[in-house]
């Protein structure tokens, strides 16, 4: 269609945004994986200082860091590089509210498993068997030996702590004695709901796998006697006994027909007036926000069987399993939640 010389000409600049928005995450990545902003962490460096420190090309680890002092991300003092506050806190691997165990899992999963969108989209199907050569190529690469289990659980806790405290008191949960966090990893969400309610006790339920590494995290909390960790498959295992379940990034995982059978099993052993919160990413009634929830329903398109939903359709299926009263809030943050009760 011929242009109209009478219309202004849009403004390129949300495209040419995203052209780059993939080399903004990539330099991120690469910085937190070679580890520079830990050795900056310890000590402000020249570049030649740090490039003999990490074994890293001196003329390319300058570029590199002069492109995270454009994001942000680090500042420079004369010849001399040092962390911004952001980096200190989400991007240094000590730092209690850490990201980088997160970001190294975008970069080695997430970030080969997108280069394949185009098939995903072609046929409806994720990624990992053409990414990582195996069907079962999700757990075989997160538990493939301890290392990728540490990064990929300090991910998750990482990234979890950003919106545990919301989810918790968005609802007021003051009624429940014992919640059940069904997949709960390391706990985090427990954690942020027994540190906000102080008669509450809390169960994290998950694989054998995650035992040791949520054991270690939970041990660190003030509230650690009033949480206990739980081996179990919530397929598969009767679940703990309790008045409030849990699920959180869980649904997205899955197709239809195996939510349906995770809530009935929720349903059947919630006690009368029992209630499931649900921590997800909920989707506009017209699917098309808000960003996360939409650039998210991609990833579970590569990543998973599942998808993002509206709150429409999360109240359908928490009804078919049985539950008389859904209630979905928004949080403003990447998770929102949704309280169904028995």
């Amino acid at each position: 269609m011929p242009q109209n010389p009478n219309q202004p000409v849009p403004d390129a600049s949300p495209i040419l945004g995203y052209i780059n928005a993939f080399r903004h995450s990539k330099t991120m990545f690469v910085a937190t994986s070679l580890g520079v902003f830990d050795e900056l962490e310890r000590e402000p460096s020249t570049v030649g200082r740090l490039a003999s420190r990490l074994n890293l090309n001196q003329d390319a680890l300058e570029r590199l860091l002069n492109g995270c002092v454009y994001l942000g991300l680090v500042e420079r003092h004369g010849v001399t590089y040092a962390n911004t506050p952001v980096s200190s806190r989400y991007l240094v691997s000590s730092s209690p509210s850490t990201l980088a165990g997160y970001i190294v899992y975008s970069e080695r999963s997430l970030y080969p498993l997108w280069a394949h969108l185009a098939d995903a989209v072609r046929e409806g199907t994720n990624r990992w068997e053409q990414t990582f050569g195996s069907r079962n190529a999700l757990f075989d690469q997160f538990f493939r030996d301890d290392h990728a289990k540490e990064v990929f659980l300090t991910g998750m806790h990482g990234f979890g702590q950003l919106t545990s405290e919301a989810i918790v008191q968005v609802f007021d949960l003051s009624r429940f004695h014992m919640l059940a966090d069904l997949g709960g990893a390391t706990g985090h969400l427990s954690v942020a709901a027994c540190q906000h309610y102080p008669d509450l006790q809390a169960v994290v339920f998950d694989l054998g796998p995650v035992e040791t590494v949520a054991r270690r995290y939970l041990s660190t909390v003030a509230c650690h006697d009033r949480i206990t960790f739980a081996v179990g498959d919530f397929f598969q295992d009767p679940l703990p006994q309790a008045d409030l379940y849990y699920l959180g990034r869980i649904l997205h995982d899955w197709a239809e027909d195996k939510i349906h059978r995770l809530l009935n099993r929720i349903y059947a052993a919630l006690p009368a007036s029992g209630a499931l919160l649900i921590g997800e990413a909920i989707l506009s009634d017209d699917r098309c926000g808000p960003e996360y929830a939409v650039m998210q329903s991609l990833n579970m398109l590569i990543c998973t069987e599942g998808k993002e939903r509206t709150a429409a359709e999360y109240e359908a299926l928490l009804r078919s399993a049985g539950f008389r009263t859904v209630e979905a809030r928004r949080t403003g943050l990447a998770l929102d939640a949704t309280l169904a009760t028995k």
